[in-house]
């Protein structure tokens, strides 16, 4: 894929944000990495709400990268959201979080996850995932238009 396209990253953890970050640009993934930091802003986001109206500022993600560990609306609660939203349920959402318990990885993918990865804290490994992210879910995965 040749332009660049927006992935949302709902993470609240400035450490893992700068990981994943610099992990996009080590493997020169040329997308558009959004951040919000909690389930609300998550939410916001992803509907267009206050700050995020400008949709030409704050398009529609490709893909989102979800925590499941988040203050004010868990990445549960946003995912349960989404997936009852019409016109961006198919959005999709790769869960990325610190959780490798069966619960939180069931439940993830019970409530409408697409793919359960589990952080880790090399930056080779980081940078590894980072571009099998982008070559699946951004050059491979056949995805229905969002209006």
């Amino acid at each position: 894929m040749s332009t660049a396209c927006t992935i949302l990253l709902v993470e609240d953890n400035q450490s893992d944000v700068f990981l994943v970050e610099r992990a996009f640009q080590k493997a020169k993934v040329p997308h558009l990495l959004q951040v919000v930091e909690d389930g609300e802003q998550a939410v916001a986001y992803l509907s267009g709400a206050g700050p995020y109206s400008d949709r030409s500022r704050f398009p529609l993600p490709l893909f989102v990268l979800l925590d499941l560990k988040l203050p004010r609306k868990s990445g549960f609660e946003v995912l349960e959201w989404l997936r009852r939203q019409p016109a961006i349920r198919r959005v999709p959402v790769v869960v990325l979080t610190s959780s490798n318990h069966i619960e939180d990885i069931d439940r993830a993918y019970d409530s409408g996850a697409n793919s359960y990865l589990v952080k880790v804290a090399d930056p080779i490994a980081v940078a590894e995932l980072a571009r099998a992210i982008e070559q699946y879910w951004v050059n491979l995965n056949q995805q229905p238009e969002l209006g």
